[in-house]
C-alpha cells in the first residue's frame, strides 16, 4: 500500500486533513497525519526540536507528501534532507524562509503577537483568520463560517499549546537556496484568494524545482483543503 504523509499549516492542525485522509484512505492510500509540536494534540516540549526530525520518526519508508504553509516548508525540508523518504511532493503555499515579506504582513503578525502576549486569544485568533482564511481580497462575511469556525478553533488551540514557551526550533534548512536539488515530481497549489506572498512563493518553488508545476484553486485562500475539497482531491489523486 502506498502511503502519503499530511503536513498541516501553522494556523491549524491534523485536523485539517480530514476530509482528505477519508478521500485517500477510499482510493486505497495509507495516511499519516501526524500534529506538529505545538499544535492539535501535541503540545511543545522544553528546549530545542525540529519538526523535519519528528516527520521523519513517523515514517518507515518512502511516501508522497502534501504539505500545506509550514507543512510545506518542513516537507522541502524532508525531500532534501531525506530524499529517498519522498516520491512524490504536493506543495500548498508553501512557506519559504527568508521570503521578503510585506510590511502589511509584518504588521499583521506582530498585532497577532501583541495580542497573544497579552492573553487575549481570541483578538489574536481573529487577526490570523483575516490574514488567511479570508485573504486580502474578501470580508469575514464572504467566507464559508463554518470553515472560519473550524480554523478558528485549531488556532485556539495551538495558542494553549504553544504558551508555555521555552521551546525553539533548531536545524531549519536553508531550502530556498536549495530548490534546484529536488528531483522528485512536485505540484505546487495556491489558491487564487491568498496573500500575494504566497502566490509569489509558489511560482517561484515550481518554477525552480526539477519537475514542478503550479496550479491555482479559484474561490479559496490558504486552506484550500478546506475550502475547495472536491478540486483538492481530485488533484492530489490525479497527481499520485
Amino acid at each position: 500500500m502506498s502511503t502519503v504523509l499530511l503536513l498541516h499549516a501553522g494556523i491549524t492542525d491534523s485536523r485539517m486533513w480530514a476530509r482528505q485522509t477519508e478521500t485517500l484512505k477510499t482510493a486505497g492510500y495509507g495516511v499519516v497525519a501526524p500534529d506538529l509540536r505545538g499544535f492539535g494534540d501535541r503540545p511543545l516540549a522544553l528546549g530545542p526540536y525540529s519538526h523535519r526530525h519528528d516527520v521523519e520518526a513517523v515514517l518507515d519508508g518512502p511516501a508522497a507528501v502534501v504539505g500545506n504553509s509550514l507543512g510545506g516548508r518542513v516537507a522541502l525540508e524532508l525531500a532534501l534532507d531525506r530524499p529517498a523518504l519522498v516520491e512524490r511532493l504536493v506543495l500548498i503555499a508553501p512557506g519559504l524562509p527568508g521570503w521578503e515579506w510585506s510590511e502589511e504582513m509584518r504588521a499583521g503578525w506582530a498585532e497577532e503577537e501583541e495580542a497573544f502576549d497579552r492573553g487575549d486569544d481570541d483578538t489574536a485568533a481573529e487577526i490570523s483568520l483575516r490574514m488567511w482564511v479570508d485573504g486580502p481580497q474578501r470580508s469575514p462575511d464572504q467566507v464559508d463560517p463554518d470553515v472560519r469556525a473550524r480554523v478558528r478553533e485549531m488556532v485556539l488551540r495551538s495558542y494553549e499549546q504553544q504558551r508555555p514557551g521555552g521551546a525553539h526550533e533548531e536545524g531549519v534548512l536553508e531550502v530556498a537556496a536549495r530548490l534546484g536539488e529536488i528531483r522528485c515530481p512536485t505540484v505546487v497549489v495556491v489558491g487564487d484568494l491568498d496573500v500575494p506572498e504566497m502566490q509569489a512563493i509558489a511560482a517561484h518553488v515550481a518554477d525552480s524545482v526539477d519537475d514542478g508545476r503550479l496550479v491555482t484553486i479559484r474561490g479559496a485562500a490558504h486552506l484550500p483543503s478546506l475550502e475547495r475539497p472536491d478540486e483538492l482531491d481530485a488533484l492530489v489523486l490525479g497527481f499520485l
